[in-house]
């Protein structure tokens, strides 16, 4: 029996940007495309959730998450109809990965708009019933003390309202100073109770493996990344396989979560071959 069957299995919703952009899928569609691709959980990124008026908007939110502040969230009717879909589908809402609502600003009046923000997510989070809520640190690569400490009370801010609704706040390495592995250990040393969203990729030149090593035992959910693939189904621009073993090695007990990239444009194809690799390479482990 293969037991990487009865393993949870989820995808970033970003897989399929240029699908959103193109209006070829919404969330309603995600829902679908997730159920047959066997997902045992949904991670909408929130572009997928929000208030959009082209596809120029999706592209320019996917490209620069630091810039994302018109994602404006959908209303509580629309989330009724995306939560009935969900629930139609036997998927529950596990991570919603969140553009636009980061923590540090240079300016407190920003930081202020940022926060409202993410006040909004998380409540639709709640009322997706979703796990966890991935809201970045934001800041400069470079974390100074002053950085570190705005950082710090506002994600311990927005934790308090987070616990109150049920959602655990995680940050990604993804831009800005979570880049560095360094950094964002001290970030989430001086956050007990911020989670990491661990993506196999978003290091800083030179980074990776040190990012992989330091940072695997902190991870409560996965991007997995994917860009190329060989006619075999394996991934020419990172060692997938490793990464896998190194994740269930440390422990990790969370969704294996696909953030597919592909360079050829088949979005749903990338998403499918990356869940092959991780079934193909949790199963190597057990042999």
């Amino acid at each position: 029996m293969d037991k990487t069957q009865n393993i949870d299995i989820s995808i970033c919703s970003y897989s399929f940007h240029r699908l959103l952009a193109a209006g070829k899928q919404d969330i309603f569609q995600y829902i679908a495309d997730c159920k047959t691709l066997g997902c045992t959980q949904l991670d909408p990124w929130n572009a997928h959730l929000a208030e959009l008026d082209s596809g120029s908007q999706v592209l320019h939110a996917g490209s620069n998450p630091g810039q994302s502040h018109h994602l404006t969230a959908a209303d509580d009717d629309y989330l009724d109809r995306v939560k009935a879909a969900a629930e139609q589908a036997g998927l529950p809402f596990g991570c919603i990965a969140v553009d636009g609502a980061h923590i540090y600003e240079e300016r407190e009046e920003d930081r202020r708009k940022n926060r409202e923000k993410a006040y909004r997510w998380i409540a639709v989070a709640a009322k997706l019933g979703a796990s966890h809520i991935r809201i970045d640190a934001g800041g400069p690569q470079v974390l100074t003390d002053g950085v570190l400490q705005i950082i710090v009370d506002g994600y311990n801010d927005i934790i308090a309202r987070a616990e109150e609704a049920g959602v655990q706040v995680l940050i990604e390495n993804h831009w800005g100073p979570s880049r560095d592995p360094d950094q964002l250990i001290a970030i989430l040393d001086a956050v007990p109770k911020l989670g990491l969203l661990l993506d196999s990729w978003n290091w800083a030149p030179g980074k990776q493996a040190d990012g992989w090593l330091q940072c695997a035992k902190y991870a409560k959910l996965l991007h997995i990344k994917t860009f190329h693939f060989t006619d075999e189904g394996d991934e020419l621009t990172q060692n997938i396989s490793a990464f896998c073993r190194l994740l269930a090695g440390s422990g990790y007990a969370g969704s294996w979560g696909v953030e597919s990239v592909p360079r050829d444009g088949d979005e749903i194809e990338g998403a499918r071959k990356t869940i092959a690799l991780i079934r193909r390479s949790l199963a190597a482990m057990a042999e």
